[in-house]
């Protein structure tokens, strides 16, 4: 019984980690967007002409390009913590099976 308390606990404790991965992940994806409008204003501010011009300039600035980084970091640990979490519930679902299987067998054998 310890075993499945433990994974319980476990799945438990990567809640609340997991839901702060993923905020984190939606924020810098949605901000990524917001970070290319402010570098196009100030390319433009620059003298920088063209749409094409602009959106080049923010693609290739080094704080966009920073904003990627975190943004991978985000999603690699939401996705690692997520993925916990679903082996963890495949594993406490073996054990249901088990238990299952067990009371079927001792049922089966009058043991």
């Amino acid at each position: 019984m310890g075993d499945i308390e433990e994974l319980i606990h476990a799945w438990r404790a990567n809640v609340s980690e997991y839901a702060s991965a993923k905020a984190e992940t939606v924020y810098l994806s949605e901000f990524r967007k917001s970070k290319k409008a402010i570098l196009m204003v100030e390319a433009q501010s620059n003298g920088i002409k063209t749409g094409q011009e602009r959106e080049a300039y923010a693609y290739s600035h080094k704080e966009y390009l920073e904003l990627l980084l975190g943004l991978r970091a985000a999603t690699e640990k939401s996705e690692e913590l997520k993925y916990r979490m679903i082996i963890a519930e495949r594993r406490c679902d073996i054990w249901r099976t088990k238990q299952a299987s067990g009371r079927r067998e001792q049922k089966h054998y009058g043991a």
